[in-house]
């Protein structure tokens, strides 16, 4: 998959983690661990776009790792503050999706890199 593709979707992900933080910061739902997810949620495209711009293969990968263990913690946020009761179910299950789907082209992207390294 595109890289930009990949860069496009996390975008429009960290956008989506931005308003449901701010509606639930309104609402004044668990700062802390909202703050987390708002932190998490949104690392992961910055780590992406940084790799564009990464100083060689190494650092190219370790960009992309960081980014795909902060969907990881990011989709451990989302998890607790559904049980919780914070976030509904829906809107739970459409950004958990999202978050999913951007994991998943990391860990592609990641396996096809690591194996044009061999």
């Amino acid at each position: 998959m595109s890289n930009s593709i990949m860069r496009d979707k996390a975008k429009e992900f960290a956008k989506s983690i931005v308003f449901l933080c701010r509606n639930m910061k309104a609402e004044h739902k668990e700062m802390v661990l909202v703050n987390q997810l708002l932190r998490s949620g949104t690392s992961i495209g910055a780590n992406i776009h940084e790799a564009q711009y990464a100083q060689g293969t190494r650092d190219f990968i370790s960009k992309l790792e960081i980014a795909q263990k902060e969907c990881y913690e990011t989709e451990y946020w989302l998890e607790l503050l559904y049980e919780t009761g914070c976030i509904e179910e829906a809107i739970y299950k459409s950004i958990q999706n999202d978050c999913g789907a951007i994991r998943r082209m990391l860990i592609s992207s990641l396996k096809t890199i690591k194996a044009k390294q061999e």
